[in-house]
């Protein structure tokens, strides 16, 4: 072979490895054509805390305010923003597993850019801003909630006529003080006052109606009144406190009942009673006074008088079943035709 052969065979392969090794170091992400970790004088195996010094150290000597000409500090400036770019990757952990990547694997072009550009596009929020935002959205819509449903539960009991008709007595009886206060002259008579329209006597009335009955309404359950406790920043605040005092009541329950056998009071009762009925204490609470009370006179905290008391239910429910003319039509469909399902050919 001769020695122009063997000088063209070297400068190709000189160009070759040249070309790769400058495809693996992309035009316009990270470095661009510099490699981050000669920008800062390190190796691949060196920790943050090296990145840092090697920044500090080389930002002392190539600092545009170092140089007076013109050239050379726009030099620096160009040297310096190229420093910084190497810095803020390598120190970040996920972008700097990102630009290995990228060393490792040249060829995969397309996925080096988008690597590149949703680490730089994407939101950098806190995480504790997003779960406090979280948390106090929950609570608003929580608070309106719970609102809407105290003022729906009043709406209701305003049309239910035996409340309506109790609530009106009072409001007439009030109106009745209020005049007998407000009388003036000799003869007793109540002072003139403006003259109203019809529409606003009533609006009058149903606002005095509604007020009454929140005053002497001890609404419970899920339409109960809101309280600040039941927020879920309220909830999540008072947590420390709330489990404190399930631990001393669960101990305090071993050791009066378990190990005392210590006879149970009302409150007791009632919670067995809730517990095997499988409500929750929202659920509970919304049940009549007499209920309650019905229960206690039953006895039904006692396992036993439950099991027997929930057979009977059920048995009275199946008798009133089998009484219904829309419960026996659904059992003469189901025997003739069976459970519905879908077919191709439906």
């Amino acid at each position: 072979m001769s020695s122009l052969s063997v000088l063209l065979l070297g400068t190709f392969c000189l160009i070759m490895c040249l070309n790769a090794c400058h495809a693996q170091l992309l035009e316009g992400i990270y470095c661009g054509r510099d490699n981050c970790y000669d920008v800062l004088n390190i190796t691949r195996e060196a920790s943050v805390s090296d990145v840092r010094k090697s920044y500090r150290r080389l930002a002392k000597k190539t600092h545009p305010d170092l140089f007076r000409d013109e050239v050379q500090k726009k030099e620096a400036e160009t040297n310096f923003k190229l420093l910084a770019t190497a810095y803020e990757i390598l120190r970040d952990e996920e972008a700097r597993k990102d630009y290995n990547y990228m060393l490792d694997n040249p060829d995969e072009y397309y996925s080096h850019y988008y690597r590149y550009y949703r680490r730089r596009m994407a939101p950098k929020v806190d995480v504790r801003v997003v779960i406090f935002v979280t948390i106090t959205l929950i609570s608003i819509v929580q608070y309106y909630s719970l609102w809407q449903r105290y003022d729906s539960a009043i709406k209701y009991f305003m049309t239910v006529p035996k409340y309506r008709i109790k609530a009106q007595e009072i409001a007439a009886e009030q109106q009745r003080q209020e005049e007998a206060a407000n009388s003036g002259g000799k003869n007793g008579r109540p002072k003139s006052r403006a003259k109203v329209s019809k529409a606003e006597l009533k609006e009058e009335q149903e606002r005095r109606i509604r007020q009454i009955i929140e005053e002497k309404m001890d609404i419970k359950g899920a339409y109960a009144k809101p309280k600040i406790s039941d927020l879920l920043w309220v909830q999540l605040i008072i947590l420390p406190y709330t489990i404190i005092k399930y631990v001393y009541w669960y101990g305090n329950w071993i050791w009066r009942f378990t190990i005392l056998r210590q006879p149970y009071g009302d409150e007791e009762k009632l919670y067995l009673i809730r517990r095997y009925m499988k409500l929750g204490q929202y659920q509970f609470d919304g049940l009549e006074e007499h209920e309650r009370q019905d229960y206690l006179d039953m006895e039904l905290w006692i396992k036993e008088n439950f099991d027997e008391w929930k057979a009977e239910q059920e048995e009275e429910l199946k008798a009133k079943l089998a009484e219904s003319a829309r419960h026996k039509s659904y059992r003469r469909y189901m025997k003739n035709h069976g459970p519905g399902r879908m077919t191709f050919e439906d």
